[in-house]
């Protein structure tokens, strides 16, 4: 990823602030309130006593979880099935990849309870197939050549997995990464408003149906803080596993 600074993170917010206020001004409802009332509610709730930190915890911790379990089952097996996992592994994917996993949510709850269990096993049900098929893809198109090149020198299947495959998909499964931490925080919101009282998305959902719309919109900024904080985390974790990637942009 490029190295950003701090005067573009400056022009973003600006852009974003006006907008924001822009906005605001032309909508004139309380349900959208102006930018200084959302961040003085915002500070408000992450202060001393403020709801925030607690609710920020429970949803980033769901968030994390539900992330490396999909990247330690999604990775292992897109990889297979981008090498040698044939048409029928192929096709159980794509068959079964369309199929809106939320709606199964009333289910997970029945079987897993209204902890975080369940809230982990939607999300990771979600961004597994993301992940899953992103990796499957890179790996079935990783150059024939640089395989053929490793096995004339005598390597076995491993040696092809860690010195060919694994480094060429790499930069595709941050990624995937990147694409599911968006979905992952879209998802937590929807699974967080059904019989639960921690998490930002039942934070959020309690002040709508208050009326608190500033307290509603800090919710919705801690979401967004939480999002970028896990963007700024694979960056960092792009740089130091996959420098060659950087280098060829």
């Amino acid at each position: 990823m490029p190295r950003y600074r701090w005067y573009h993170y400056a022009i973003a917010l600006a852009i974003l602030a006006l907008a924001w206020e822009g906005l605001a001004r032309w909508l004139d409802i309380a349900a959208f309130p102006r930018l200084g009332a959302a961040l003085s509610a915002f500070l408000k709730g992450v202060g001393p006593g403020g709801p925030l930190p607690e609710h920020f915890l429970a949803s980033a911790y769901r968030v994390a979880m539900s992330t490396l379990i999909s990247l330690a089952l999604g990775v292992p097996l897109g990889l297979y099935l981008g090498r040698s996992g044939g048409p029928v592994g192929s096709v159980l994917v794509y068959l079964t990849y369309p199929v809106p996993k939320v709606v199964f949510l009333p289910v997970i709850m029945v079987v897993l309870g209204i902890g975080d269990e369940s809230k982990i096993f939607l999300i990771t049900l979600v961004i597994f197939f993301q992940i899953l098929v992103t990796v499957k893809d890179a790996a079935a198109n990783v150059p024939r050549g640089l395989i053929r090149s490793v096995q004339s020198l005598g390597g076995s299947e491993w040696h092809i997995y860690r010195h060919v495959i694994l480094p060429a998909v790499l930069p595709a499964i941050f990624t995937a990464l990147r694409l599911s931490t968006g979905t992952a925080v879209a998802v937590l919101f929807f699974a967080e408003t059904y019989a639960t009282r921690q998490g930002l998305g039942s934070f959020v959902w309690d002040q709508w149906s208050m009326h608190a719309y500033g307290m509603m919109f800090a919710g919705v900024m801690a979401m967004a803080l939480m999002g970028f904080g896990f963007y700024v985390l694979l960056d960092v974790a792009e740089r130091y596993l996959c420098p060659w990637a950087e280098k060829q942009r």
